[in-house]
């Protein structure tokens, strides 16, 4: 049972709570109804997530082979036989989308088109340094629109532009671990398009990233229309945890040498999840309170 939670990566379900954001910020998610359609939601997400993560895998079998830590994958170290991973597939597969459908019709188009570029991306775009992390940043933006179709509340621009960026900078940070692993020799193949990034571009590109996100939150809360929307001056003050975790997840990637998984960075970091916690109880009690 264990190794099939595992095949699923049950853990990187956390990136499918972005789905719950635009009614967070709207301040109508604590509604029964849109927050029962909300978990809904999320389930078939996770579900078409699950199966892309093995067709993935699938694919990436002899290549994760020579990764240092994906080697030990269900599906690369031979746990899990393939015919067995692409049944489960099929069933979340057809499971997630069914459940999309009886959600909302905008919804389903929208995971659709997550299952159409994940399925382009692990054919062989990937490979294409820059379109990839492009690739990932727009998987967090579809997660963020699939929520504002489910809870029927519109998205600022401000938003979609934040989470776009986020999202970039935490791909390419975990782009690090891939240029560390080929640069130390650790696998011979851990990712093909590592080749076209190195370490300086890297640095360079989550500094730059890092700092275009900060102003641009900073601008989000000090927009004309967000404090009348939210009958609150004080939203600027939210500024501090954005900069606060930008800044530590700085220090991991960079200081620390910790480029791995961003959600693993998450689940293990107490600083970042503290700050994060901080972040969501200001907020709540901005917008609810």
């Amino acid at each position: 049972m264990l190794v099939f939670i595992k095949l699923l990566r049950a853990g990187q379900w956390v990136k499918n709570l972005f789905i719950f954001i635009p009614a967070f910020f709207a301040g109508v998610l604590f509604d029964v109804y849109n927050f029962s359609l909300l978990i809904t939601a999320f389930v078939a997400f996770s579900s078409v997530a699950s199966a892309i993560y093995i067709f993935n895998d699938y694919n990436d079998i002899q290549e994760d082979r020579n990764h240092p830590v994906k080697r030990y994958r269900p599906l690369a170290s031979g746990e899990v036989a393939e015919g067995a991973a692409l049944t489960v597939m099929l069933g979340l597969l057809i499971f997630g989308l069914c459940i999309a459908y009886l959600v909302n019709i905008s919804f389903f188009i929208i995971l659709m088109s997550y299952l159409i570029i994940n399925f382009g991306y692990s054919q062989g775009l990937k490979r294409i340094s820059i379109l990839d992390i492009i690739l990932i940043a727009v998987g967090f933006v579809l997660r963020t629109l699939a929520g504002a179709v489910v809870a029927n509340v519109l998205v600022s621009h401000w938003l979609i532009i934040m989470i776009f960026l986020l999202a970039l900078f935490l791909a390419l940070a975990k782009r690090l671990d891939d240029v560390i692993v080929t640069e130390q020799g650790e696998g011979r193949m851990s990712r093909v398009n590592a080749k076209k990034y190195n370490l300086q571009f890297i640095h360079s590109g989550i500094s730059m990233l890092s700092a275009v996100i900060v102003v641009a939150y900073v601008m989000y809360t000090l927009s004309d229309d967000v404090p009348e929307y939210f009958s609150s001056d004080w939203l600027y003050f939210t500024s501090i945890f954005v900069i606060t975790g930008i800044l530590r997840y700085l220090q991991i990637t960079l200081v620390e040498g910790q480029s791995g998984s961003p959600t693993q960075i998450l689940y293990k970091d107490k600083f970042t999840l503290i700050n994060i916690v901080c972040w969501l109880v200001s907020f709540l009690f901005i917008i609810y309170f």
